[in-house]
Parts: C-alpha cells; structure tokens; sequence
C-alpha cells in the first residue's frame, strides 16, 4: 500500500475505507497493545485523512482495534469505552476523544508524551511530586457524577454510597465475567493449582461491613502504561485507556493503583497519605474509613488477578517450551497464588516445582492452541521398570491418558492430601481411568510402609474378593514426575464424581466392609512382608507416633505444651503401659476414611488410596476405620459382630480387651495431627481434613483423657479459638484429619 485511503467524507465513510485505513496505521504508525485492543499512532494526518477521522489536518491520532479472540479477563462495566469517553471529557477535559467508532474500530485523539513506564519502570519507586500529581489525578476524577455516565448495570448498587455493596458486585463480577467465562477451559488448570470453583463467591459473601463513601467515576486501571507525562506540563499527567472504567468508591481506585502501579512496598504509606491528602480536598466524605476498608480493596484486587494472572503465564508458554518461558510463568503464578492465598482462602500454595509440573502439563495437552494439531500419542513418557505394563494398556494408550489429564476439566480433578487425581476417558480404552501423582513433599506426619502398586498387584495376584483399584501403567513423564495409572472406580461413564460413605456406613455397606476386611487375611503377604514385620505392628506404630510428635514444626510444638500434650518421649512412656494379644498379621488398607471408600453403583464398596497399607494387626483396620468415620453404636456392634465370625480365629482373639488401646492410640494421634494442619495450613483444602479441624477442641479434650492427664488452664482466648464444631452437637464418633 502506497498511501492512505482517498478523500471521504466522515458519514460517507465505508467498511472497506476504514479497513484500509487500519492497514496503512499498521504499515505507517507506532505499536502498542492493551487488554483487548491493538493501538498504533498515525502522524502526521492528511487532509484527506483527516476528513475521514474529522480531526485538524496533520494532528495524530490512536487508532484501536478489537482483538476478537482475546480473552475476558478483565471487569467491565462498560462495554463501550468511546461512549465513555465521550461523556466524560466534558469534566476532564484533557483525557483522550473519541473520533470515530466504527464497528469494532474506534479512532482518538493522541495524547503526547511519554508512559510513565519508560520513565520509572515497576518496582522502582516513583519520586514524591508524582506521587501526589497521581494522587491529584485521582481525585480530579471525583467530579464526574453519575449524571455524567453511561447508564450502570443492573446488577450495580442501588444506593451511590453503599460501599459493601460495591465490593459485592465487584466479586460477583469478577466471578461472571473471569472466573466463569474461563473455567470450561482453564478450570481444570485452577483446580490442580488448588483454586477451588466457588472461591470468588465464597470471597463475596464474606465482604465485612463498609464505611458509606460517595461514590465517582473510577479509571480502575491506573498503572504505569496507562499513565503519560506530557511534554509541555499542562496538564503534567494525563490518563489513558479508559476501557476498564467504572462508577463506584474511590477506595476501589486507590487499591487497583497501589498494586498495579507496582510500587515498591515501603512507598505504600506515602501513596496512601498523598491519596488522603488529595481526596480529603475535593470530597472529604470519599477518605472517610480509609484506614479501616482500604486492605478489603486489596484483598479484593489481588484475589480477582489470580485468574487473569494464571491464564497470562498458561498462554505465555509456547509450543516448544523454553526453561526461561516455563520459569518465568511458574514464578507468576507462584506469585499471584501467593497474594491470592489469604483474600480466597486457599487451603494451601503449591511450591515452585509442583507449579512447573502443573503448568508444563497442561501446556502439553493444550498446544494446539499454537495453531498445530498434535496426536494424543505424542506426549512421551518412561515406563518403570518395577511394574510391566498391565495387558489391558498400550503405550499409546498411556500418552493418551497422559494428554487428556492435562487437558480435564475441574469436575474431573480430584486434590487429596497426598495425590492430585485426574479422572480421564482414553478413546482407545471402553473404560475411564485415574492417573494419579504425588502432590507436596514428605512429612513425619506420613505413614508409608509398602509400595502401593506392589499393594494392588498382590491382591490382584491372589484372586480375592476384595474390590480394589488395578494398576495399569506406572512410569515418569514430563520434567521426570512420576505418576501411576489407576483403573477408576467411580461411576461408570467416567463424568460424574465418586460417591463416598460422609456421614457413615449404611448397614449392608458395614457387612460388606467386614467381609472385604476378611478376603484380605488370604492374600499372601511373603513378598511384602519378608521380615515378618507385622508381627509387631502395636510397637512399630508406637515408635512411628514418638517419632513423628518430635519431628513436628516448632510452632506446632510450642502450642502442644501450652494445650497439655506431653512430647514425644513422655508420649512414648505412656503408651508403653499396654501389651496387647499377638494376632496373625494380615494385609491392612490402613486409611479407610470415608473418602477412600468409594460407593459402586452395584450397591458395594470399593477400597481405594492404597498408599498407607501395611501388614499387621487386623484389628487396627477396623478400630481405625470406625475412627475416620462417622459411626453409631448400632454400626460399630454390627461391625464388629460379622468381624469377628468372618475372620479367623487366629486374627480375632483377644480383640475385645484390645480394641479400645487402639482406639485411644488413634485419638491421640489425631490430637498431633489435626493441631499441626492447623498450624501450618497444610492440606485444608482436602474434605476429610476440613471436617476434622472443624472439631479439634473435642478431640484434644478425648486425647488428653485417653492419655490419663489432667487437663491444663490455657488462656481462654486461646481455648475460644480452638474449632469446636457445630454449637449444640456432638461430634459423630471417627472424625480425624490424619490420613
């Protein structure tokens, strides 16, 4: 293209002019892209150009285009950012003009100067007479009423002074616009980084009360690109990109700015006293509750840029991925997860090396979206040599299991406390299977005795009636993580999430417990049990307990002895008194909580999450069961009962004056266990764990009976902020986080 298009009148103007007009603005003019559009600078302007734009001859101008396939990962207010400009530039006289708006091509007018990017770069701190222009730029915008505006949604406050409000349909908002325009594709992502779906909700029904402020136009989206220093200083700051403009309390302004104007943090403080300073003279009513309301704006703008956030780093990667790429988008997310953590009450953080896992997988099934079309068999992986490919799997079905976890979607990802499970449909495979990988690093709170496919692979072996997951394929994939295929054992059609005994098991599901528990004392256990450990399963689980109350974190120890529980040592002392009854040692599940039984659609249990098996005791199974699990007396007699007349006799004997040593053994550790999430926040994101905590007065109070203590006098503050479960009801018998 020669030149710009050929004289034209404004009205007169066509699609094809215009669209030739934006050619030669790409060909001729300066780049620039925003949230949703690409801006390129045309000057100087002919008159013939200027006719089609309606603008002095030789003046410069914006030209904007949409970008159709951006994504929502913004706020908007408004959908038309030309109609609010146009409205507004009444009042503030030196923000940009809209020119022409022509379909999704709008045309402005070109502020001079240079972003104050360019100038000071983020995290460097800005001196103090910009701090305060900025603060001034701010409450200028005070002047614009609701008068002056578009027409607000529907869904906006209807009162210009309700600040809680405000806050409320912010969260909403982000919640319709970002969240849920992202989560079919992108949901899956958040759930293996641990955003729960209904975080943002959660976030906006917990909005405290608010001091009432005035509400005015807010720019929302103050950061250093969107701030130019202008040449000749009259004015010295103006700003542009109005697109993300809204109507509400000033506060939201404040708070939008301080994060994204990436101050450094001790400057805080002064942007906030030049803030008040300003805004106190021209609406002293907008600075009033500053100091209380402020940080809910900030908890608020970190907790919605979670989402935009992980998705910018996602789509960042590219199909070939880089280490500097993949690093630099870990570091993000970390980052956003890490400021999003307390406002949506996450239960816990991935470190750095799990993100880069998470996000280095699903980008391998995600590549597509660079414009090739991958084979579902490309992803590589490396088989284990400890276990040979189960018969009903090709390695190609593996690669495509492998892609379709990291493509699923959240309904089909479940977070437990020691694996992230995908639930996935292979289309060469007529069944859905579970891969499953190993989330978070060892701690002395877990119990790890055998090999869990070695688990599933011996009871497959011994052809017993016990309904169990298979292992099909176990091996290293991606930046060497390993990861286990399980068949899955939910419903059938592979879609619909497993269902699980919460609130306890119904008669015929205790009989069939029992009778599983029973098949279990014929699988062989030579192989796993050379040493003929489990013949001392009481004192190998004594000295796992004394190790792992000293091995908890200071803080958890320190609060332990202001709440009565002895040390490891002491604790050892204690449990020493009992000797029970030596019984046959069998194959134990080890952790038959609710959550790891899963309920088939033919009316039995499966027996999933085989990880803390061992070989012991069979009435360490059952006393542990009725222990994570909601039981009633009427269930527990049944329980035991059928146990006793299904099992042998040489696995049965002595259980009556047993039992309740490995009851009390059971609460104790729950007391160290669910203290110590507590403590640390590790894992509160798992259901079983989150029930647990929530009664934790009740189980210290059983804890220190069972030990034979006294009770200790504790500050009572302290005693009121322990969980204490439902007012008014009784904690079921069997609720423990320790899993």
């Amino acid at each position: 293209m020669s030149g710009p298009p050929g004289p034209l009148a404004l009205e007169e103007a066509s699609d094809t002019e215009y669209r030739d007009f934006v050619r030669y603005a790409k060909a001729f003019g300066s780049f620039g892209r925003g949230h949703h559009n690409l801006n390129y600078m045309v000057r100087p302007l002919t008159e013939h150009d200027s006719r089609l734009v309606a603008c002095e001859d030789g003046a410069p101008v914006t030209v904007r285009e949409r970008i159709p396939s951006a994504l929502p990962v913004v706020i908007r207010t408004w959908q038309d950012e030309a109609e609010i400009l146009n409205t507004i530039c009444g009042v503030l006289p030196h923000v940009p003009r809209c020119l022409v708006k022509h379909r999704d091509l709008t045309i402005l007018s070109y502020v001079e100067g240079m972003p104050l990017s360019r100038i000071c770069p983020n995290d460097n701190p800005l001196h103090a007479g910009l701090v305060r222009a900025l603060a001034d730029l701010l409450a200028d915008m005070t002047q614009v009423r609701r008068r002056h505006l578009p027409p607000l949604p529907p869904s906006w406050p209807r009162s210009s002074r309700d600040s809680r409000a405000f806050l409320r349909t912010l969260a909403f908002a982000a919640e319709k616009q970002i969240r849920q325009r992202n989560w079919d594709e992108f949901g899956g992502l958040f759930a293996m980084l641990g955003i729960p779906e209904d975080a943002m909700v959660r976030f906006a029904e917990k909005v405290p009360a608010q001091v009432s402020r005035p509400f005015s136009l807010l720019h929302t989206d103050l950061h250093r690109d969107n701030v130019i220093v202008s040449y000749d200083g009259a004015p010295p700051l103006i700003c542009v990109d109005w697109e993300l403009a809204s109507y509400g309390d000033p506060l939201h302004d404040l708070a939008t700015h301080l994060v994204r104007m990436r101050y450094p943090d001790y400057q805080w403080p002064e942007v906030i006293e030049a803030w008040r300073e300003a805004m106190g003279r021209r609406r002293p009513a907008a600075v009033h509750g500053l100091d209380r309301d402020l940080r809910n704006y900030v908890a608020f703008e970190r907790a919605q840029s979670v989402y935009p956030d992980v998705i910018r780093a996602a789509m960042s990667l590219g199909d070939s991925v880089k280490q500097q790429e993949l690093d630099a988008a870990t570091s993000a997310v970390h980052r956003a997860l890490l400021a999003a953590e307390e406002p949506l009450r996450l239960a816990s953080v991935p470190d750095e090396t799990a993100i880069e896992r998470i996000l280095f997988r699903w980008n391998e099934s995600h590549e597509d979206r660079h414009g090739h079309h991958w084979s579902r068999e490309r992803i590589v992986w490396t088989a284990d040599e400890r276990l040979p490919l189960h018969p009903s799997l090709s390695k190609a079905a593996v690669s495509e299991a492998l892609f379709e976890e990291g493509a699923a979607s959240a309904d089909r990802v479940f977070k437990g406390t020691a694996h992230l499970n995908t639930a996935v449909r292979v289309p060469s495979l007529p069944f859905p299977v579970m891969v499953r990988r190993r989330v978070g690093a060892a701690n002395t709170r877990e119990r790890r005795f055998l090999n869990e496919h070695a688990v599933l692979g011996a009871i497959e072996r011994s052809d017993v009636s016990v309904r169990a997951p298979r292992v099909l394929a176990l091996g290293i994939s991606g930046l060497k993580e390993q990861f286990t295929i399980h068949s899955y054992e939910g419903p059938a059609d592979g879609f619909r999430p497993p269902d699980h005994p919460v609130e306890g098991l119904r008669p015929y599901e205790a009989d069939d417990l029992v009778d599983q528990l029973g098949a279990l004392s014929s699988v062989d256990c030579e192989e796993l049990d050379p040493f003929m450990e489990g013949l001392n399963l009481y004192p190998g689980l004594r000295a796992e307990l004394v190790h792992m109350v000293n091995g908890l974190t200071k803080p958890t120890r320190d609060l332990m002895r202001e709440l009565g529980l002895p040390d490891g040592y002491r604790l050892g002392e204690i449990l020493d008194r009992h000797t029970l009854v030596p019984r046959r040692p069998v194959l134990l599940h080890g952790d038959l909580n609710p959550w790891n039984l899963v309920r088939g659609e033919w009316g039995g249990l499966v027996l999933i999450d085989w990880e803390m098996a061992v070989v012991g005791d069979p009435l360490y199974d059952l006393v542990r069961h009725m222990h994570l699990t909601p039981t009633r007396p009427e269930i527990r007699e049944r329980l035991f009962a059928r146990w006793e007349r299904v099992l042998p006799e040489d696995c049965t004997k002595g259980w009556r004056e047993d039992w309740r040593v490995y009851r009390w053994m059971e609460v104790v550790r729950s007391a160290y266990v669910d203290l110590d999430r507590l403590v640390t926040g590790d894992s509160l994101d798992a259901p079983n764990v989150r029930r647990a905590v929530g009664s934790y007065a009740m189980t210290l109070a059983d804890a220190i009976a069972a030990l034979g203590l006294p009770g200790r006098t504790t500050n009572p503050y302290l005693a009121r902020a322990l969980p204490h479960g439902e007012r008014g009801s009784r904690r079921p018998a069997g609720v423990s986080a320790e899993s």
